[in-house]
């Protein structure tokens, strides 16, 4: 074996190690009974009423979440991009920067702006409005989980937004194309790599997250995730949680993939 093979070594051991032996594993306890017969009946529990209101109430999180994270992401970045060097640096930082404190820490954080003797009707109060009643409810949990993971949506279309020829834009303004124009035909259409890495980046954690419906849910919204949880925690039950993580990981590698593959034939017909 030559010198490139021994490097990838310790790296293949680790694939195998955290990521096949544990999906066997799952895989295993979600087709089989708790005495080790085999069943489809914990991957069609899905289909509970209780289950598949979490999992539609868990896409539409994730969803929203998504979308929001793009249109905050873009005008940000742009911005961003017309800073010197130095100065989109320390704004890159401190986009960064609150991903090294601890994600359940900053979530209690929103907890206590959020509530209802929080900080944010506090300041209401002293401005004559009417306090906000967001506490426990799915704005709550939205506002969560976009602020938890708008970075990882800003971060790759950053990326992909910087390495455009700035020649590439003038010529289009030389054309005759406004900002709104040159946005949807140019920036949009090349930064696509970067904002399809994020998507899947922002979509898929916020599609499994249990955490912040937990903190800023109160425990009376529940995503898919935290039945997930409950099952392997609380209620023991492995192979029932087994199967709806299966379900789960099989229903968003569908998603990607659609979504992989509608970019694919969109650049295919703008090629044609």
């Amino acid at each position: 074996m030559n010198k490139r093979t021994w490097l990838s070594f310790p790296y293949v051991l680790w694939i195998i190690g955290f990521t096949v032996i544990p999906l066997i594993v799952i895989f295993r306890y979600a087709f089989t009974t708790g005495d080790g017969g085999f069943t489809l009946e914990n991957i069609l529990t899905i289909f509970d009423p209780i289950h598949f209101k979490a999992l539609v109430f868990s896409l539409e999180i994730a969803v929203g979440c998504t979308l929001i994270c793009i249109i905050l992401s873009y005008p940000l970045v742009l911005a961003m991009r017309r800073l010197k060097m130095g100065k989109s640096g320390v704004a890159l930082f401190i986009i960064i920067l609150p991903m090294w404190m601890n994600s359940i820490l900053r979530i209690m954080a929103w907890q206590m702006i959020l509530s209802p003797n929080g900080i944010l009707n506090l300041i209401l109060e002293k401005l004559g409005m009417k306090p906000l009643s967001i506490a426990n409810t799915a704005t709550a949990i939205m506002i969560g989980v976009v602020y938890d993971y708008l970075p990882y949506m800003i971060l790759p279309v950053y990326n992909a937004v910087a390495e455009i020829n700035e020649d590439i834009i003038e010529a289009a303004k030389d054309l005759g194309a406004g900002s709104i124009t040159t946005f949807f035909k140019v920036i949009l259409p090349l930064s696509m790599p970067g904002l399809l890495s994020g998507i899947v980046m922002v979509f898929v954690p916020s599609m499994t997250s249990f955490v912040v419906s937990d903190v800023l849910g109160g425990g009376k919204l529940q995503l898919v995730g935290n039945i997930i949880e409950q099952e392997f925690t609380k209620s023991a039950n492995w192979n029932l949680g087994s199967g709806l993580s299966v379900f789960l990981m099989v229903f968003v590698m569908i998603s990607m993939a659609f979504t992989l593959k509608n970019d694919v034939d969109g650049k295919e017909s703008t090629v044609w």
